[in-house]
């Protein structure tokens, strides 16, 4: 996982971003790809696009350690499975809708630039833009047993009426045994800007009932159940109710142990500072429409952030590398 850059730093992503030796270049806008254009980033045997549900893109990627999809739409990643595993690591629900300009429900939403509601503007969508607009492919690439694929943000007349700045921001997925994730901000103008992000990941577990969430020992959170009311998290989290935290100031590892599975899911991050964590129990799923009657047994959001407390403010020229790796191991 990288690290952020400061100004004047080279990207993290060498070529992408239009940097030259630290200095930043405009990038002409591009038209949201097709199939044919898809064609140069193919990888045979590792990665190809297709046609999918609801007229949305995806790219598919499948090498000898593990195998993921990816919906052009949002950059978002709808499934993660390593090939030692027998289950997905990576949840998503049986009645998602893919439809243009509409969020999924599972797999790893980008939220994006604002997490949660926006601070002044209720009409702007929950948790930003970024999972329900178009992103390209501007990389691909293959190299010691990883399938890599890289993303970019493709701005609009509508995005920016919502975010009037210069923000570029793309994401590197790197598919293997484990799942690395890199989203990564620049601020290309000349005042600094707000940011709240996240990385929204629904991992797939066989009982909610049966799960223990370590790694917050000791961290403060917000409850959202309870009026955002600040709290202390005491030993690992189990779960016999809709739970809703930010948990701040943590750029800790978590595990997701899983009983009924019978393994645990790593979930390591660099440059995020909160941790949300999130089931929303039978009552709040049933009223959502795009969950199964017991679907949400089978979930649990454990998203890198950086929000609430820990929203950033990057500087002119400065860059943000929000990264994590999912691995899954027998318990």
């Amino acid at each position: 996982m990288t690290s952020g850059t400061k100004p004047g730093d080279r990207s993290p992503f060498p070529g992408e971003f239009g940097w030259q030796n630290g200095a930043v270049i405009d990038l002409p806008p591009r038209a949201m790809q097709d199939l044919s254009s898809l064609r140069a980033f193919a990888i045979p045997g590792q990665l190809s696009f297709r046609a999918g549900p609801g007229g949305l893109v995806f790219a598919d990627i499948d090498n000898p350690d593990g195998s993921a999809s990816i919906a052009l739409q949002g950059a978002h990643l709808t499934s993660f499975r390593p090939k030692a595993q027998r289950e997905p690591v990576v949840w998503l629900s049986e009645k998602a809708r893919f439809a243009a300009g509409k969020s999924i429900r599972g797999g790893v939403p980008v939220c994006w630039p604002w997490f949660g509601p926006h601070a002044s503007e209720p009409t702007f969508p929950a948790h930003g833009f970024a999972r329900t607009v178009p992103w390209e492919v501007v990389d691909s690439g293959s190299a010691d047993g990883a399938t890599t694929i890289t993303l970019r943000l493709v701005f609009s007349d509508a995005t920016h009426a919502q975010w009037p700045h210069d923000t570029p921001v793309e994401l590197r997925i790197s598919v293997a045994d484990a799942l690395d994730l890199e989203l990564t901000t620049l601020n290309a103008g000349e005042a600094p800007v707000p940011l709240g992000e996240a990385l929204h990941s629904y991992f797939h577990v066989g009982d909610i009932a049966e799960v223990e969430l370590r790694g917050l020992d000791g961290c403060a959170y917000l409850d959202k159940t309870e009026a955002f009311a600040r709290k202390q998290q005491s030993g690992p989290l189990r779960f016999a109710a809709e739970t809703d935290r930010v948990y701040v100031d943590t750029r800790s590892t978590c595990m997701i142990d899983d009983a009924r599975l019978r393994r645990r899911i790593h979930i390591a991050k660099q440059g995020s500072a909160s941790t949300v964590v999130w089931t929303p129990w039978g009552q709040k799923a049933a009223a959502m429409g795009d969950y199964t009657a017991e679907g949400w047994r089978s979930m649990l959001c454990v998203e890198s952030a950086n929000a609430a407390d820990n929203a950033l403010t990057l500087q002119p020229g400065e860059a943000h590398v929000l990264a994590v790796r999912y691995s899954a191991e027998a318990l």
